[in-house]
């Protein structure tokens, strides 16, 4: 017979109880029912770690499956969208994983605050590194990395920087193929002429 582990915080449990309740909510009564601020929407199987440590504004829309790590405090200004499966990080444990005392402490985990703007667009799936901050008016593309800050009126798109980087490369070869060329083809010119 199956029995519930007795060193589970009841905090930990009311939690889990909690998200296993919104799934049969709306987006607005789940964000209710979590204590959103007001107009705030969450979708199906996001979650909030740490919400006593989320400052989050009002009217921010968060994807289906998107995680929102506060541990380390995470503030998200008001109108922002929050794409599907999206990952904000306020810590991380990379450190902790190559201790030899794996999983036992907390002693290797780094916390750092990460803060989003307002009426900023991250779209999903993408991860926001842990103690980045975000300007206003952001928008991110699909299948971003953010491991840097991003100021404001800003976009965020890896593959498009990438494409123009890689047309200015393709450029660059034809010219340096036609320098090339011409220079084979040119006869030198004598100390005489």
């Amino acid at each position: 017979m199956f029995e519930f582990d007795e060193t589970t915080p009841e905090a930990l449990r009311n939690q889990i109880l909690a998200y296993h309740m919104t799934n049969v909510l709306t987006d607005r009564e789940r964000a209710r029912f979590l204590g959103l601020p007001e107009g705030c929407r969450i979708r199906e199987g996001a979650k909030i770690l740490a919400m006593e440590k989320l400052s989050l504004g009002r009217n921010v829309w968060i994807g289906e499956g998107a995680l929102l790590d506060a541990q380390g405090g995470l503030t998200i200004g008001d109108f922002t969208q929050i794409g599907l499966n999206v990952m904000i990080w306020s810590h991380t444990s990379h450190s902790q994983a190559l201790a030899s005392n794996t999983g036992v402490s907390q002693e290797g985990i780094v916390y750092k605050p990460t803060r989003i703007g307002s009426n900023v667009f991250i779209a999903g799936p993408s991860v926001i590194a842990p103690g980045v901050t975000i300007g206003d008016r952001v928008i991110i593309s699909p299948l971003s990395f953010v491991d840097r800050d991003l100021p404001d009126d800003s976009v965020f798109s890896p593959s498009r920087d990438l494409r123009i980087l890689q047309d200015k490369v393709n450029k660059m070869e034809e010219v340096l193929e036609m320098l090339l060329g011409q220079g084979l083809r040119s006869e030198p010119q004598s100390d005489d002429d």
